[in-house]
């Protein structure tokens, strides 16, 4: 079964390079996050192919689509929905809001109030919503991937700790490399528009379970000790590392043995080894440590700390 896994994560690459050039990594690990069942938070300069990685995304594995931008007036209710009397029928009717969707898009997330991106808090742990009382289930495929710019702040609304924790990867997307940008404007030159996708030959996956199936398969690989105990000493280490005020939760353990287990799966294994749980280290706990005012000023970054802490930890043999 692990060969569909592969096959269908060599599928979404190949019909991905259609679109996007380079971020090859950045596409591996929002993969990652997809067959871990989890959502991601992609953090890079504007132009840098987010959006069209996430729309090309939805349209290789025939999922639907919503995207919102969050702005200073976004409300709550333009996320989840409400409630709208019918005078013709003197009853409620639930129009939906943009969270009833499979993959959804939160462009600039950190551009709205703290009040409007709780309301995806209910939405991202437990693929629910409750809308006056009333629970209403979101589709099981339903996954946020939500953006936001490192350079601008002036405007912005840093996400709270507990938002940030309910994204199993935070991935980081740079610049690209000249020859890979040379190739964008190679495409470009040669008629490719991003804004018209629906011109661009991208094949869907041929089965259309095919993401539940590879959810599965990574939900059934087992672990063995020596690789979980290695993960938990790499959560613990965040905790009493010198240049870390807060460290992760057992929820960062959890995300780390999930993405471990989905990068073993999409490499072939049905069991994660501690490459892979190394490999996938950085986006799955640098947005869950909280660095030292004085550690920032000498120049560390979460990525350097846990750099040092996967260099420090002993590996099981």
């Amino acid at each position: 079964m692990l060969e569909s896994v592969s096959s269908t994560v060599e599928h979404i690459g190949t019909e991905l390079r259609k679109v996007v050039v380079g971020q090859d990594a950045v596409v591996e690990q929002i993969v990652v996050a997809l067959l871990a069942e989890g959502h991601a938070l992609l953090e890079g300069v504007p132009g840098t192919a987010k959006t069209l990685i996430v729309k090309t995304l939805a349209r290789i594995i025939g999922a639907e689509f919503g995207r919102i931008q969050f702005t200073p007036d976004l409300m709550p209710s333009d996320i989840t929905g409400t409630n709208v009397f019918n005078v013709a029928t003197s009853s409620f009717a639930l129009r939906r809001g943009a969270i009833f969707t499979d993959i959804l898009l939160a462009d600039e997330i950190n551009r709205t109030p703290p009040k409007t991106q709780a309301a995806l808090l209910e939405a991202m742990e437990e693929r629910q919503v409750t809308i006056d009382g009333e629970l209403h289930p979101l589709s099981p495929l339903f996954t946020v991937l939500a953006t936001q710019n490192p350079i601008e702040y002036e405007g912005t609304y840093p996400l709270p700790e507990a938002q940030l924790d309910r994204f199993l990867l935070k991935i980081n997307i740079g610049y690209p490399s000249v020859d890979e940008e040379q190739q964008v404007v190679r495409n470009w030159d040669e008629g490719f528009n991003s804004r018209r996708l629906e011109g661009i030959d991208v094949r869907p996956l041929p089965e259309g379970d095919a993401i539940s199936r590879c959810r599965h398969e990574v939900r059934a690989a087992r672990t063995e000790r020596g690789v979980q105990r290695y993960v938990v000493e790499i959560v613990a280490r965040t905790r009493t590392h010198p240049a870390i005020a807060n460290g992760a939760s057992p929820r960062g353990s959890i995300a780390l043995l999930m993405c471990a287990k989905a990068l073993a799966a999409m490499r072939g294994r049905s069991f994660p080894t501690p490459d892979d749980v190394r490999d996938i280290a950085r986006p799955a706990l640098r947005h869950r440590l909280n660095l030292r005012a004085e550690a920032e000023l000498d120049g560390a970054t979460p990525d350097t700390v846990i750099t040092e802490i996967l260099s420090t930890t002993e590996v099981p043999r």
